[in-house]
């Protein structure tokens, strides 16, 4: 009979065992596939997220100024931020193509010829003699050395176009993002109560000042990262057209892309100055040396002034996750590791405040015998 038993409670757990399995499975194909469906949208969407609470406090003054028309409030600013992809976009564009015509110009004219190089090149270490054989056979024979390097010069245009592809296809994915803002930011409220439900739902009582805190960080790492290059760029960029440097936009550009990866402007400003004081009178070019210099340098002043404003969570943390998360996921990492190293630190400091388990009974144990004791003492003298 107990065998009978084991048997049969032997093969209900088999049979729940399989039938979860199969559920499991399932369930797992099933988001699969729903991932694969959704994919394409993830990082628009992320994107349009973040650009509407980076957004929402100034569309809520536009919509003021608007007598509280917020879809139209938020519509605007999409259609300006549109605008102030699109616009940088073609002027680059069109410095990269003038700069491309000058090139094929100068290469295709009869008079090409370069100067020979300096003879300090080749006393250049480990690099000077290769660069110096290659400058003096482009000077001599322009026509062996495009020949010769041929397969270098067609990956180097080929590596080029890649970029402006890569560049164009971000542009368009920000345009839809932009959109996607627009209606997240117009429909603010019930966005504001679902996203609270789930964090309550998710991480219980705190999850509502958490989401308080990544729409606070994701404000400060747009003021304190993008709001910085932006800034440091349109410095760097004016002083570029002002002294109508060759291919402006396309250095102002390569500017703002190194200062949103923390990596400093003066790695593409130093050619640039040694390239103008080789051509420039001396005092027009130490006035643009002073600008770009002044210009390149000031995230160190702007960065403490943006970064963390609004938040309690430490500078340093939000700027090591914004460093991080782009190493790791790209631009959109700048928010994202912000936001976890935030949230860790928020979690931390809240352990750090709770009580230590058995330090609280401790300390009532060693004060109830003194006033026992107390009591004992006071008794006799009182009778």
């Amino acid at each position: 009979m107990d065998k009978q038993l084991e048997k049969y409670k032997s093969k209900i757990f088999i049979n729940n065992m399989l039938e979860s399995f199969i559920r499991i499975g399932l369930l797992v194909i099933l988001l699969l596939w729903t991932y694969d469906i959704i994919k394409p949208f993830v990082i628009p969407v992320l994107w349009g997220a973040i650009i509407a609470v980076a957004l929402m406090p100034l569309t809520l003054k536009l919509e003021g100024v608007m007598k509280g028309r917020r879809g139209l409030s938020a519509t605007v600013l999409a259609l300006i931020g549109i605008a102030i992809l699109v616009v940088p976009l073609v002027i680059v564009m069109g410095s990269v193509f003038d700069g491309v015509v000058a090139l094929t110009n100068f290469l295709q004219s009869e008079t090409v010829k370069l100067p020979g190089p300096p003879a300090k090149v080749a006393e250049i270490p480990m690099v000077g003699e290769k660069v110096y054989s290659t400058w003096a056979l482009f000077a001599t024979n322009m026509e062996q050395a495009l020949m010769k390097y041929s397969a270098e010069i067609k990956a180097a245009v080929s590596a080029f176009a890649g970029v402006l592809g890569s560049g164009l296809a971000t542009v368009v994915m920000f345009i839809i993002s932009l959109l996607i803002a627009a209606g997240f930011m117009a429909h603010s409220e019930s966005m504001a109560t679902a996203v609270k439900q789930v964090s309550v739902r998710v991480v219980g009582k705190h999850g509502e000042e958490w989401a308080g805190l990544i729409a606070a960080t994701i404000r400060s790492v747009l003021l304190g990262v993008v709001g910085v290059a932006f800034i440091q760029s349109i410095l760097i960029g004016a002083a570029m057209f002002v002294f109508k440097i060759p291919a402006a936009g396309l250095i102002t550009f390569v500017v703002f892309i190194l200062a949103i990866a923390q990596l400093p402007a003066l790695l593409i400003v130093l050619p640039v100055i040694i390239y103008v004081f080789s051509y420039m009178d001396t005092t027009p070019a130490t006035i643009f040396t002073i600008w770009v210099l002044l210009a390149g340098l000031s995230d160190n002043i702007l960065k403490p002034m943006l970064m963390g404003r609004g938040v309690e969570i430490p500078m340093p943390v939000i700027l090591i996750g914004a460093i991080g998360g782009m190493i790791s996921a790209g631009i959109i990492g700048l928010f994202l590791g912000a936001v976890i190293l935030a949230i860790w630190y928020e979690l931390f400091t809240t352990w750090m405040k709770m009580p230590q388990e058995g330090v609280g009974d401790t300390e009532v144990e060693s004060v109830e015998p003194d006033q026992s004791d107390s009591g004992s003492t006071v008794q006799p003298d009182s009778k």
